[in-house]
């Protein structure tokens, strides 16, 4: 028996995933706050997972923010050295 996802969000989330999927493609970082600014992703840390389980090899470090003195992930994709 096959369920049928009935995530209300699932097209915002795949919509999500290919804009940031694209910026990071451009050799760009992204963290949570740009996120929610660029495109209203509130779940950053959930789309970039769902862009790893498709195989975009992407890491993070993590930086402290100049206002307000409290550390996040950035985000950036791993590029192949081949």
């Amino acid at each position: 028996m096959t369920t049928k996802n009935i995530n209300p969000n699932e097209q915002s989330s795949q919509s999500q995933c290919k804009m940031i999927a694209k910026w990071l493609m451009q050799g760009k970082t992204i963290t949570s706050m740009e996120a929610l600014n660029l495109w209203g992703c509130a779940r950053l840390a959930s789309r970039i997972n769902d862009l790893k389980n498709r195989g975009m090899n992407i890491d993070k470090e993590m930086i402290v923010t100049p206002y307000t003195n409290k550390r996040v992930a950035r985000y950036f994709l791993i590029k192949n050295n081949k």
